[in-house]
């Protein structure tokens, strides 16, 4: 669903994206969170310098793997767990998220990292969510100014309500990837969906019987999402949201795809957390490579 906003007083729910030109008109509104989830893998301490050197006014800083990843457990978990209800729970309290709080995640990869904030917390029943719509260069472009300030939050209670039927686990996925009426989706660029390359994990290819749509598909050229009448038919081959899961590498970029489905209007899919880094620590799990 698309919102549009035209006063600090709505109250007008973004759900899916924000333009920066209705970004800026809420940038001094109390009850909104601006959230910038910068991250590279490259270089895990980037971002955090990014967000030093200019950030869109009032935002905060979320680190990848500090605030929306949980620990990692060796054999057992993928490179970015999702963190347990409780730490979620408390995480977003000291952000000053309520019921009531306009959250706004941004990054700039168009949406690939902040898309992971937006699913946490709608995962936990907050539909006040939004990602900015092309993220920090859609800002710069709208000529949205950058700040060195960093904010002071007061802490707020937020009540989690997970649903979650919204998860999949590695167990459900060896069925479903079985099962003609589901359909598993890889949303890792083509060549790692392969195996013709693998520059992370230590095993290359994807779950056997999973369909590639690789998240980058989802936006225009110009960074923008593409509108619902264009995400509809990108997916259109896929049957009703609960019969889908969508996985990548570690559970980030999947939930760009997750976005862009609900942004068409057809629901709210699957995601399976741990994805490819944690199917793979498994020998005994299947791996398929080519198409």
């Amino acid at each position: 669903m698309i919102a549009y906003l035209t006063d600090e007083n709505s109250n007008t729910v973004f759900n899916t994206i924000i333009s920066a030109a209705e970004l800026s008109a809420q940038l001094t509104n109390p009850d909104w969170r601006i959230v910038d989830c910068r991250h590279y893998l490259e270089d895990t301490e980037q971002g955090r310098s990014a967000y030093t050197e200019g950030h869109i006014p009032g935002a905060i800083f979320a680190h990848l793997d500090e605030n929306l990843s949980g620990p990692i457990e060796a054999g057992s978990t993928g490179r970015h767990p999702m963190p347990c209800v409780t730490a979620m729970q408390q995480q977003f309290s000291k952000w000053g998220i309520d019921a009531d709080t306009q959250v706004v995640a941004y990054d700039d990869k168009n949406g690939a990292i902040a898309a992971r904030l937006w699913w946490m917390l709608r995962y936990l029943g907050h539909e006040a969510v939004a990602v900015l719509d092309g993220g920090l260069a859609a800002w710069l472009r709208a000529g949205g100014a950058l700040s060195t300030s960093v904010p002071t939050i007061s802490a707020k209670s937020f009540s989690a309500r997970p649903r979650a039927d919204w998860v999949q686990e590695a167990e459900q996925v060896n069925q479903d990837r079985q099962n003609a009426q589901k359909v598993v989706v890889d949303s890792r660029a083509p060549e790692r969906y392969r195996g013709a390359v693998e520059p992370i994990d230590p095993v290359a290819g994807h779950i056997p019987g999973a369909v590639n749509m690789p998240f980058a598909g989802n936006w225009q050229d110009d960074g923008l999402l593409k509108s619902p009448e264009e995400l509809r038919q990108r997916f259109a081959h896929l049957p009703a949201a609960e019969h889908v899961t969508f996985y990548c590498g570690s559970g980030v970029t999947a939930c760009h795809n997750l976005l862009a489905y609900a942004h068409a209007g057809l629901g709210d899919a699957r995601l399976y957390p741990g994805s490819w880094s944690e199917w793979i620590v498994d020998p005994g799990r299947p791996v398929a490579t080519e198409d």
